[in-house]
């Protein structure tokens, strides 16, 4: 609780300081008492860092994306938007604030710990990443978890404006509306774009022979009549029982008509001319304004 809440409750200094020195309560920085004496959980130092910074302050960036139920972008300190004018003269361990011209009322939650929406809040923390690849794979990771729509977030860069790489995201949103679910997919459909293939169909709906529905990253149709199948691995797919996983997988979906192939999200980043070439020779077609490299 903030020593504010604690006088509106009527107890003064002089109780709260009666209480530490029993032990009972612990002083967490000069604004906030808590009534338990244990390390802080998660939730805990969310509320640790909001009542510091006082009235006006929320959580915000990936801390409140967790908050909303983002998985897989956790990041172990907790982010606290506040006020540009707001003065905090003292840090406080496990929290980051950032401070913000924009109106925080329009972009908070109905909450009962002050917390950004999702959308404003993957946007704000996109905006001010170095790497547009991670402000990319947010924005696919929240549509992709069924968090949000990619039309919400079209409305929040709209209304946040002006918004650093604003047109970059309005970018990703279109391939992200067309099916991608990753930024390794989006950087499938930025090599199709900038070298005239046609698009790949994205989480296309397979049964494999074991019986299992399972989704394909990208597929395209060939002229012969077969079907092309690109599977993405990342980080994850690296582990032994995943690769297993995907071996049996791709035995699976393989057929007469159907040719499945992979690659590693690391080539596709940095390689991606490698895997233009392998497309074109297994037959991808161009678009009709398509020319040879």
């Amino acid at each position: 609780m903030s020593r504010r809440q604690l006088h509106e409750l009527g107890v003064d200094r002089w109780a709260v300081r009666a209480q530490v020195r029993a032990e009972r309560w612990v002083v967490r920085t000069p604004m906030v008492v808590s009534t338990t004496t244990g390390p802080l959980d998660r939730a805990q130092t969310r509320w640790l860092g909001v009542l510091h910074a006082g009235p006006g302050a929320v959580l915000g960036d990936l801390t409140a994306a967790e908050v909303h139920g983002l998985q897989r972008w956790h990041r172990d300190d907790v982010t606290v938007v506040v006020p540009q004018a707001l003065e905090i003269d003292e840090d406080v361990d496990g929290v980051v604030f950032r401070r913000t011209r924009r109106a925080l009322p329009a972009m908070t939650a109905a909450t009962d710990l002050p917390t950004m929406r999702l959308e404003p809040a993957v946007l704000h923390f996109a905006a001010y990443q170095s790497s547009p690849r991670t402000a990319q794979g947010v924005l696919a990771a929240v549509v992709q978890q069924q968090l949000t729509t990619p039309d919400r977030l079209r409305d929040w860069v709209r209304r946040m404006r002006p918004l650093r790489w604003a047109p970059l995201f309005r970018t990703a949103l279109d391939e992200i509306d067309g099916g991608a679910r990753s930024v390794s997919e989006l950087d499938v459909a930025r090599l199709c774009r900038d070298h005239h293939l046609v698009p790949p169909h994205r989480q296309v709906r397979r049964r494999g022979s074991d019986g299992r529905l399972r989704y394909t990253d990208c597929e395209w149709d060939l002229p012969d009549g077969r079907v092309l199948v690109l599977e993405i691995d990342g980080a994850f797919h690296m582990h032994a029982e995943q690769w297993e996983d995907d071996i049996a997988r791709e035995r699976s979906l393989v057929a007469s008509d159907r040719v499945l192939v992979r690659c590693t999200a690391r080539e596709l980043r940095e390689e991606p001319r490698r895997l233009l070439a392998d497309l074109l020779r297994l037959g991808v077609p161009r678009t009709a304004t398509g020319s040879c490299p």
